[in-house]
């Protein structure tokens, strides 16, 4: 029988084996901290705090008694830091607007205002301005834009990579000796080296960041993609640079304890359009793109994947040509991207992950009934002749009901029975 790693690696090597099921092991295949607490609290786990290794989205770390529970196989490989610029350990309690208590990094730093509302400050430092708040009855971290004032004549790359830095040999030894507790699990791990998310827009407000500089606010963000492509290309360029430089460093840390690599975040698709040409995809990110898979692919065993949301049908080609391995998430519900089409269309040229259940409205509004219909319906059509990697459409949200949850579990369980 294939351990979790076996049956990731046969997978991304488009052999016949058991549907890989990922809960947990990127940005984007997260849960929710309330519902990993949930989840626990179903499976007759023991009752704890749960660890939020990533802020923003408030997502929960899975683990490994509720992995094997729920018979996940792909884990994310620990990060030095989060989003906001804090290490992740040690760790203290926090409780949450909603009665929760969690792990939160130490130096995590708020406060309150007279709604309720929480601010969070990069790198702790509440001498800062915030760069991150959670409203009074929300359940994540909305970025605060603190755009300056942009002199055109005077535009100035480096601002806009500040926040791209080389690992550092702290950050380096920590990976390290993480090495040996992933390679004795037998799970299949996902990685995040760090500098690689060329024009994520999660990262534009740099929330990790005191004083952020250059291009920071998203409308003025894509604006720049048209009317400043040139700058734009440049901060690519370098931010591929710095990529190479860190996937090196990340590859001597951790080699093939990890299996798979979260490249790039940036989504390019709306839930109707793209959210620009395909013209402009090609002269900006792909020569970054082409970089970075080639050199992995060059001197690594690592797979790579393109995360992006919407109807990004037209791009997926170029996608494909960039040298990604995988493409996540597979949003079927938006405009175009039906799920017999791209599979039929791009399945046996790039790993689907993702995309098993609809977390906009089925998996949150439906009945178990109705989720365990839509994971089979899914499983049948992209599972076939292999090549596909379980996950739902995107994180799993908070107020998620946790028998639907479970309904997706199983259904995937007893898939992969026959």
């Amino acid at each position: 029988m294939m351990n979790s790693k076996e049956k990731l690696r046969a997978t991304m090597n488009r052999h016949i084996a058991p549907v890989p099921f990922d809960l947990g092991g990127m940005p984007t295949t997260g849960v929710h901290c309330s519902m990993v607490e949930k989840l626990r609290d179903y499976y007759g786990l023991e009752k704890k705090p749960v660890h939020v290794f990533e802020p923003m989205m408030m997502l929960g770390q899975i683990d490994l008694d509720l992995h094997k529970a729920m018979g996940a196989d792909v884990l994310n490989y620990p990060s030095r830091y989060d989003i906001f610029g804090l290490k992740h350990d040690p760790l203290k309690e926090w409780r949450t607007p909603w009665g929760q208590t969690v792990f939160m990094p130490t130096k995590f730093q708020y406060t309150m205002d007279n709604h309720g509302s929480v601010y969070i400050y990069p790198q702790g430092d509440i001498a800062a301005p915030p760069s991150g708040k959670m409203s009074a009855n929300g359940y994540y971290f909305d970025p605060l834009y603190r755009q300056q004032p942009i002199d055109e004549d005077h535009l100035n790359i480096q601002d806009n990579l500040e926040e791209f830095v080389e690992l550092d040999d702290d950050t380096a030894h920590f990976l390290k000796s993480k090495r040996s507790e992933a390679d004795s699990t037998g799970l299949a791990y996902c990685g995040v080296p760090g500098g690689t998310s060329v024009g994520d827009v999660a990262l534009v407000p740099a929330t990790m960041l005191k004083n952020p500089k250059g291009i920071r606010g998203l409308e003025e963000w894509y604006v720049s993609i048209i009317s400043r492509p040139d700058y734009i290309r440049e901060v690519f360029e370098r931010q591929a640079e710095i990529a190479l430089k860190n996937m090196k460093k990340y590859w001597e840390a951790v080699g093939d304890s990890v299996d798979a690599i979260f490249l790039c975040g940036t989504d390019f698709g709306t839930q109707s359009s793209l959210f620009f040409s395909i013209e402009t995809f090609k002269n900006l990110f792909v020569p970054s793109y082409k970089k970075m898979n080639e050199w992995i692919h060059k001197n690594t065993t690592w797979k790579t994947v393109k995360h992006t949301c919407g109807a990004i049908e037209p791009l997926i080609e170029a996608i494909i040509e960039c040298g990604f391995d995988a493409l996540n998430p597979i949003q079927w519900t938006a405009s175009g991207m039906d799920r017999a089409l791209i599979k039929s269309k791009y399945g046996d040229r790039i790993i689907l992950w993702g995309g098993g259940v609809d977390t906009q409205m089925t998996l949150p509004f439906g009945k178990p009934e109705d989720v365990r219909k839509e994971v089979l319906e899914c499983l049948e059509i992209f599972a076939q002749d292999g090549g596909y990697v379980f996950n739902p459409v995107h994180n799993i949200q908070a107020k998620t009901p946790v028998e639907n949850i479970v309904a997706m579990v199983d259904a995937l369980a007893d898939f992969n029975k026959k």
